[in-house]
């Protein structure tokens, strides 16, 4: 599907690119009156589900951790016993997701990162009878692999905002630093900046789990290219080291990022980070889960048959003192 006719669901949410959002779930529904129970707001007295949330979380990311509360928040409330489990390799994140269905979970919330790698774990979920909902990675896959429903931000759109933006700054050279590669939501980051920016856009490929390695890879760059002045890291772990890497390497580039953490919402606040695309991972988690609560409970599917969308969201001096309340809760 080309992305100019993409249509982005709102079931549940609006999110404007360059301002604030107000995000509101729904989680009641109508008296199960044949078994006479209460389905409403508040806390469920519902039977007890089991959910599987099955991530590609890398070790040390703290994306993940707001993710987490979210899906965790829903799960309390909705009386989800909310079993957690992640691997950054797709084939072993696949084996997660069957291991899932041999336990005969009531429902499953999987990141479709390579999507061709989980798609068939996900139909054989499907056969079995279990519903699954995707979230944060898959935009464009998660109909296709037989999920219900999607939670998350449109990652091109994300990026092209984000490039427009850099040469509205009047950014000349633009290095994208994906984490991982081959991972499509990190891959439509970097090519939504080059779509939007009208500069050089230049990418760079660090290995993500090897955090000294990041920091070395990025100064070695931009002690080679002295031209690149905006340096865009694709996560807040990411972005705090690159700042680091300026520095090691002597640079006048600035340092733009997508996702926070409490310390990258911090280090906005100081201007050590000029902004970040935010993509509200707690909302990803909190209505994966309460998704899958609202089909098991009440037949209901989130979206029409469309992306649900949680982003994208630009934090900034102009807002990061309000974020920052949430962010010190752990939850943005």
């Amino acid at each position: 599907m080309l992305r100019t006719k993409r249509a982005v669901g709102t079931a549940l949410l609006a999110v404007s690119v360059l301002t604030a959002a107000a995000a509101c779930s729904s989680t009641g529904g109508k008296k199960a009156q044949d078994e006479g129970q209460a389905v409403g707001a508040g806390k469920a007295d519902t039977p007890r589900m089991k959910v599987a949330m099955i991530t590609h979380e890398a070790p040390g990311d703290t994306f993940w951790d707001i993710v987490r509360k979210g899906a965790q928040a829903a799960a309390a409330k909705d009386n989800v016993q909310l079993v957690y489990s992640a691997d950054p390799d797709a084939g072993k994140q696949a084996t997660l997701v069957q291991n899932a269905i041999d336990s005969k979970v009531d429902g499953i919330a999987v990141t479709l990162a390579k999507p061709s790698a989980l798609s068939g774990a996900v139909q054989k979920a499907k056969a079995a009878g279990i519903p699954v909902v995707a979230f944060n990675s898959g935009l464009d896959d998660w109909q296709k692999a037989g999920a219900l429903e999607y939670f998350g931000s449109d990652e091109h759109l994300a990026g092209e905002s984000a490039g427009k933006r850099l040469s509205a700054e009047g950014a000349k050279h633009v290095l994208c630093v994906p984490q991982e590669q081959g991972q499509v939501a990190l891959e439509a980051r970097c090519e939504g900046v080059a779509k939007g920016f009208t500069g050089t856009t230049t990418k760079l490929y660090v290995t993500g789990t090897n955090m000294p390695s990041v920091r070395s890879t990025v100064a070695a760059k931009l002690k080679e290219d002295k031209s690149i002045d905006r340096v865009i890291m694709l996560g807040a772990p990411f972005a705090l080291t690159a700042v680091q890497s300026v520095k090691d390497a002597g640079s006048d580039a600035k340092v733009a990022t997508f996702d926070m953490n409490t310390e990258l919402v911090k280090a906005v606040q100081n201007g050590d980070v000029e902004w970040s695309v935010d993509q509200q991972p707690y909302l990803q988690g909190y209505l994966a889960v309460d998704s899958l609560w609202l089909y098991k409970t009440n037949g209901n599917v989130i979206g029409g048959g469309k992306t649900t969308a949680t982003g994208p969201y630009f934090v900034d001096k102009s807002n990061v003192s309000t974020v920052l309340q949430f962010a010190n809760r752990g939850t943005r």
